[in-house]
């Protein structure tokens, strides 16, 4: 792509998710659902305007981690460590619950073959946890008890679908249970995810020390961003394949590495206002990218709506995907049952990690074109579905 041409696709990405999302907000619809939509108008299934493409991979790349450690700095991380139990029944139940509903349908009912079965299985078990905590932002419901769980539970529930995704594209290639490689791998993102924090939280006490002292403007912008690059690097230094190298980084920046961040920072209000102030505007602008990406990748031009085996199918994995992930939420005590709704809605979206189990899937030819086409209708209902429902029901919550 010429550069001339970056710029007006960058262009167009900001200037209709904005407007998009500015709409859909004045129509009490969540934001970040006018940025999806964007990028389906966009994209090849409506204007054919843009193709999603390696540069603006990295953009949405960095805009969901910036999100997240935006997230992190507004974490109560006492809170977040008292929902540690029920964040992992959560996570466990919502990886094991669509793995196993997921395969026994495909497998058993639709007769499909064990390969397909199980990436189908793969996909229904991610979660989408940038649209999640995109929408409880805008509700400014993100500090909330149940806000924790839910959190907690997605960083659990992403440390897993990385193994599970390593583990099931191994299979699937060699058709033998690869534990070495899966070990190997589950060994070096948890490695990565203990260390990260321990150096953040020296790093911070670096930036404390020299905050302040510098001549240049833009000091804390420029050392955040610094950061976030170093250890997405770090990350591809373990040796993770090229896709989950940079999905564990994600996951270890955002969360496991930024969540200790923002709780050593939270000593230091002075401090840990102008982070906030700094990156803010940054974070506007990246983050807008990642879900038109999302939107990009959903392309509707696959999908056959005049077949009756694909709404067949489609629907009963819609309702899979729906029921084993929000069934999960009701195995841990409540104060009250809309608590247990809430964080059951919380879990469904499936996004962006969807997509990459359905498009690994599809690329190494794992995964026939009517099931590609079926996976990318149920993440689109998914993604698309609970951001109505948790704004509808978060207006009740009993904390």
């Amino acid at each position: 792509m010429e550069a001339h041409d970056f710029i007006l696709t960058l262009f167009l990405i900001l200037i209709v998710s904005r407007i998009l999302g500015e709409l859909f907000a004045r129509f009490g619809v969540p934001s970040v659902l006018g940025e999806v939509f964007a990028g389906i108008v966009l994209g090849s299934s409506i204007l054919g305007l843009v193709e999603p493409n390696e540069i603006l991979k990295i953009l949405a790349e960095i805009g969901i981690i910036l999100l997240l450690f935006e997230v992190g700095l507004e974490t109560d991380f006492a809170r977040l460590k008292d929902a540690g139990t029920k964040s992992l029944i959560v996570a466990i139940l919502g990886v094991v619950l669509p793995l196993v509903f997921g395969f026994s349908v495909a497998y058993y009912l639709f007769e499909l073959s064990f390969d397909i079965s199980l990436f189908i299985a793969g996909t229904l078990t991610a979660t989408s946890i940038g649209i999640t905590v995109r929408v409880l932002k805008d509700i400014h419901m993100q500090n909330t008890n149940i806000a924790q769980i839910v959190i907690g539970a997605a960083v659990i529930d992403d440390v897993i679908g990385i193994i599970l995704l390593v583990f099931i594209y191994d299979f699937s290639i060699s058709h033998e249970a690869n534990f070495n490689h899966t070990l190997s791998v589950a060994g070096m993102v948890l490695t990565f995810l203990i260390l990260a924090p321990i150096l953040a939280k020296t790093l911070s006490y670096i930036i404390h020390k020299f905050h302040g002292k510098d001549l240049v403007p833009g000091y804390i912008p420029t050392i955040i961003i610094s950061l976030i690059l170093l250890f997405a690097y770090l990350s591809h230094l373990v040796g993770a394949p090229a896709i989950l190298g940079s999905f564990a980084a994600g996951i270890a920046l955002s969360r496991r590495f930024f969540l200790p961040f923002g709780a050593f920072l939270s000593t230091n209000d002075k401090l840990l206002h102008e982070v906030q102030i700094n990156m803010r505007p940054i974070i506007q602008i990246f983050t807008p990218i990642f879900f038109v990406m999302v939107g990009l990748s959903m392309d509707l031009t696959v999908i056959d709506f005049s077949s009756s085996s694909f709404w067949f199918m489609g629907i009963s994995f819609v309702f899979i995907a729906f029921f084993s992930k929000f069934v999960g939420a009701f195995f841990i005590i409540q104060k009250c049952v809309r608590n247990n709704v809430i964080i059951g809605i919380s879990m469904i979206p499936r996004g962006e990690v969807g997509l990459i189990f359905a498009e690994m899937g599809r690329v190494n030819e794992i995964l026939p074109n009517e099931i590609y086409a079926m996976l990318i209708f149920v993440i689109i209902i998914t993604t698309v579905i609970p951001p109505f429902l948790l704004k509808k029901y978060f207006k009740g919550e009993c904390v």
